[in-house]
């Protein structure tokens, strides 16, 4: 192995240690997905608010994803790069920092009240947290046995989603919250109820990003080293269909969850619905994440026994049966349709990441770095949703997930088959 291969010791010295588990490091680590999921739907309360403030039709609101998911597309690569340079350790270290910086440049856009400026803070955040994604799930992946791949990264999200089903409650509360207990306030006056917030969060990001750098993580033996067993692989990753197939899938799952979770807040506002406040809608979007989250601790047990192919099938023919439920339907059971969405959504990322990188030898990282690229569909897919949803309404619009789940059951029971490489 290669000195500057980033499972490789820094210094050259010391000997890597080979597949085992490693309660500590999986603690340290795991850490990094709640933060990282709390973060990132911290979001879906952004939208609603600035929406308000800033009086945006739907589309123009789903910048706020379009900005934040597509950073994934342009600083992917690089960081897989960077990996390669530094190691995973390091490279969560400089994740950590960036989105905390990314955090605190929230302060001077709420004082100004810039739209522009909220944009361009998300777009920092979002540039560490593709470090952290890009870093710390293929790290995840081989931290432990390789066959328990799949049910260690959905524990390891499990407490990510557990940061996703905080952050709604949080937001709600200290953003939303803090605009509804005030009334005739100024544009600039409502801006400012993100800046404590996120100001806590740079600072937890930083104590983080502290730990982490003084942390003794250890250096796996590398799972993507050449071996008789893998040595036809070949040159390209783009050779390897269930790897291209898979992208796509991680870009359609991630378009749809996104899509579902940044829509909750308006679409439980609405009259037909559940006739909500944004602050009530916001406690009830912490079901959905709650969901996802009971969804994968369940998931990594049953992951131990059942194939993940098959399992990602099931879920999504699920999903997209609730989702279609909640769309001809309305009251309580549309918004309990859509909340249940969660609980199938919980396994997909996992079980289609590990599925897009299986049997790819010494291309592992570069099947990596395509895989959190195509993240990038959680900025395509709301955007696209907003504009349906602009000329339907918001009910209907939700259409779209349906057609992503769909793709998903395909590659659950067919695609995600690996095809030797000729």
């Amino acid at each position: 192995m290669p000195l500057n291969s980033p499972l490789a010791p820094a210094d050259g010295r010391a000997k890597p240690v080979p597949f085992t588990t490693y309660p500590a490091p999986m603690a340290i680590v795991t850490t990094i997905f709640f933060m990282w999921g709390l973060i990132t739907v911290l979001n879906d309360i952004l939208i609603p608010h600035l929406k308000a403030i800033f009086s945006l039709n739907y589309a123009e609101a789903m910048m706020v994803q379009f900005c934040f998911f597509s950073t994934y597309f342009v600083t992917a690569y690089p960081f897989g790069k960077l990996v390669e340079r530094v190691g995973y350790q390091k490279t969560m270290v400089v994740g950590l920092t960036t989105a905390g910086v990314g955090a605190l440049l929230f302060l001077p856009a709420a004082l100004v009240a810039s739209f522009p400026l909220f944009l361009f803070a998300l777009v920092i955040v979002a540039t560490g947290i593709t470090a952290l994604q890009v870093s710390a799930n293929p790290y995840v992946s081989i931290l432990g046995q390789p066959e328990s791949a799949s049910s260690r990264l959905n524990l390891a999200q499990a407490f990510n989603s557990l940061g996703t089903t905080i952050a709604p409650k949080v937001g709600g509360i200290l953003i939303l919250g803090a605009v509804g207990a005030a009334v005739n306030q100024t544009k600039v006056q409502e801006a400012h109820s993100v800046i404590l917030p996120y100001v806590v969060l740079a600072g937890i990001l930083f104590l983080l990003a502290i730990a982490v750098g003084v942390s003794k993580l250890p250096q796996m033996l590398e799972m993507t080293e050449s071996t008789p067993e893998n040595k036809h692989v070949g040159t390209s990753v783009w050779k390897h269909r269930h790897t291209v197939l898979g992208a796509l899938g991680i870009f359609l799952y991630v378009g749809a969850e996104v899509s579902i979770g940044s829509f909750l807040v308006s679409y439980f506002h609405q009259k037909e619905i559940g006739n909500l406040t944004l602050e009530d809608a916001a406690g009830y979007v912490s079901l959905y994440w709650g969901c996802a989250m009971v969804g994968r601790f369940i998931g990594s047990a049953v992951l131990q026994k059942v194939k993940a192919g098959t399992a990602l099938g099931w879920v999504a023919l699920a999903a997209g049966i609730l989702v279609v439920l909640s769309m001809l339907t309305s009251g309580h059971i549309a918004m309990a349709t859509i909340i249940v969405v969660g609980l199938f959504n919980s396994v997909m990322f996992p079980n289609i990441f590990t599925l897009g990188i299986a049997d790819l030898g010494p291309l592992t990282g570069e099947g990596s770095g395509l895989l959190i690229a195509a993240i990038v569909g959680g900025a395509i897919i709301p955007l696209a949703q907003g504009v349906i949803a602009d000329k339907i309404g918001i009910h209907h619009a939700f259409l779209l997930p349906v057609l992503c789940y769909m793709y998903i059951i395909y590659y659950g029971f067919i695609g995600s088959k690996p095809v030797p490489v000729k």
